[in-house]
């Protein structure tokens, strides 16, 4: 590559870098709007709020078999996080790692530890995390470059010492099936492949993609899907070294002119590949593929928290979403809603489709409505928030 396209490179990678980071600016400016003025009811009861007939009890039956948690516990810097601002979460094992924007953490045996630049973190803004299946090594995203920790060490990966395309790093996955590690950056996609040691750089000049801001990857069976800012969803399968473009069809950036059309818009957020179904989070709702149909959820329409959604992760055929209204879970039809009320007690609501069925107050509640990570470990629940991260069981 020339020199002069490699500076081009690098400028338009931080001026991608500087809008994200006004992005992530404006989304955490909303995290500190007022609470939830909801009327709460009496602690750990439940409220119907539908009238009882076969029609309603058969709704009440599906949504029931939705998991939901009524237990919370939340960490903060006080209780040893590096900070309260968490902005990714990771389960392996017995350890859960934490990704804040004052370093990298560690909960293992009831304690936290922390990691700083000091330790060989490239940044101390993690964005995003991931734990190889194949090694157990943690690769870590963040906002200086790419990172793996193994054995306790800390290896880099950067623009300039590696072919990482740009060190903005949005995403990180590890291919269950290879060793090979994918990574969403501010100037395309890059791919390691760990056994030769080579990078691979996917940008508009030779994907379909629109612009090189990718924010999401998501890969199984072959199949690789990466959320594009502007860019709707790619899809590049691995076997076939091909690529294939999702595209919202109204091309409004507003609104979502026709329902269930494909994606909800063409700003993608996050995404996941789960059990061979797509989804799709944006900043205007939610979508779903399951490889002949898709479907588009709003909060009018739907118990979706709300519209503005960070990320995405799904557990099976459930998918849950983190919005900076609370989190939702849903498996297409039915749908759990967990918020934060201004009493710091929990709200838990239950929609078949967007018809409420029940309500409950529960004695404690999740850390922050604005929520921006989540994974699970065993039966709990782990969830990255504005103001710390907590921890959910049945």
């Amino acid at each position: 590559m020339g020199k002069g396209r490699l500076r081009n490179r690098i400028i338009f990678g931080s001026l991608f870098s500087a809008m994200t980071i006004i992005v992530a600016f404006i989304s955490i400016s909303k995290a500190r709007e007022p609470g939830l003025k909801l009327s709460p009811i009496a602690d750990s009861s439940v409220q119907p709020a539908i009238k009882e007939n076969n029609q309603s009890a058969q709704q009440e039956a599906d949504v029931l078999k939705m998991p939901y948690y009524t237990r919370w516990r939340t960490f903060s810097k006080e209780d040893g996080l590096p900070s309260d601002k968490a902005f990714c979460v990771r389960a392996d094992g017995e350890r859960v790692w934490v990704g804040t924007d004052n370093g990298l953490a560690l909960y293992e045996g009831g304690k936290w530890r922390a990691y700083a630049t000091q330790d060989g973190l490239p940044h101390r803004a993690v964005l995003s995390l991931d734990v190889s299946p194949h090694t157990g090594d943690l690769w870590v995203g963040t906002m200086g470059g790419l990172a793996r920790l193994s054995a306790g060490r800390f290896d880099v990966f950067s623009q300039a010492s590696s072919g990482l395309s740009n060190d903005f790093i949005h995403d990180v996955a590890c291919d269950p099936d290879s060793d090979v590690i994918w990574v969403a950056t501010a100037m395309g996609l890059s791919r390691l492949d760990l056994r030769s040691g080579e990078w691979s750089i996917f940008t508009e000049q030779n994907t379909p993609m629109h612009e090189p801001w990718t924010y999401s990857v998501a890969v199984e069976n072959g199949l690789v899907y990466v959320g594009a800012w502007g860019g709707g969803i790619l899809e590049y399968n691995t076997k076939a070294g091909r690529w294939r473009e999702y595209r919202d069809p109204d091309k409004e950036m507003e609104i979502d002119l026709l329902p269930d059309d494909g994606p909800v818009h063409d700003v993608t957020a996050g995404i996941d590949y789960v059990n061979g179904i797509l989804w799709q989070a944006s900043y205007f709702g939610l979508a779903r593929y399951d490889g002949r149909q898709w479907r588009t959820y709003f909060t009018d329409d739907s118990g979706l928290a709300n519209n503005f959604i960070n990320f995405v992760r799904a557990k099976g055929r459930i998918a849950w979403l983190c919005t900076d209204k609370g989190l939702s879970s849903t498996d297409g039809d039915n749908w759990v809603t967990y918020r934060r009320l201004d009493n710091a007690k929990g709200e838990l609501l239950l929609y078949q489709q967007s018809n409420l069925l029940h309500r409950r107050v529960t004695p404690n509640a999740i850390a922050h409505n604005f929520v921006l990570g989540v994974d699970f470990q065993g039966d709990k629940i782990w969830i990255a928030t504005e103001k710390g991260v907590s921890y959910g069981e049945w």
